[in-house]
């Protein structure tokens, strides 16, 4: 196997091999250009993230700026995606993003991983696992999602979390390492906007 096709497999490789290397420079330029956009700019903003982003589904919004060490291109959005400042993705193979998903600021995705073993580490050889995050999940400020991770629909990862593990539908999750601390209530479920 290449080592293109190691690391789409979840084994270890070798990051630094030409075809790698080559194939994320090129995802890198509009990442690059969104990231100069201004507030006024709204179409051009949305012209690159369907640009840079694997998918991107209708009203999705990013806020500049966005990290991706593959400039997105393995990053799936569905629809009403909202990430407020420094979204920080390391898709180094997919991070499925559902619909209705909010991420605060300073949140980061990652899949991938280094291996225990000095010998490969010296090399700086790794290996991923994509990550998932269902419909309806809010990831509050400074969160990380770390390989293999899927977290599900309507749950909540608090400020500062570090999620090692999935996390199940409705719930609250919170601490270093992530753990569920209750379940949404059906009180929370049907709240309504006071007018």
């Amino acid at each position: 196997m290449t080592n293109f096709e190691l690391k789409n497999a979840g084994e270890i490789y070798d990051p630094t091999d030409d075809e790698i290397m080559q194939i994320q420079s090129r995802g890198l330029k509009a990442m690059e250009q969104f990231n100069k956009t201004t507030s006024d700019q709204s179409e051009l903003r949305q012209k690159f993230m369907k640009e840079m982003l694997g998918a991107c589904g209708e009203n999705c919004y990013i806020e500049p700026p966005f990290h991706a060490n593959w400039g997105g291109k393995n990053l799936f959005f569905g629809n009403n995606v909202y990430a407020n400042f420094n979204l920080t993705v390391v898709d180094d193979v997919e991070i499925i993003v559902g619909n209705n998903v909010l991420f605060a600021p300073n949140v980061t995705l990652t899949t991938a991983n280094h291996p225990i073993a000095p010998n490969l580490r010296k090399k700086a050889y790794q290996y991923c696992k994509k990550i998932i995050i269902k419909d309806n999940v809010w990831i509050c400020s400074n969160a990380v999602v770390l390989p293999g991770v899927t977290i599900g629909e309507n749950s909540v990862i608090a400020a500062g979390a570090v999620v090692t593990k999935d996390i199940p539908d409705n719930v609250v999750a919170m601490g270093v390492p992530a753990r569920v601390v209750r379940e949404i209530t059906d009180e929370e479920k049907n709240q309504q906007l006071n007018k």
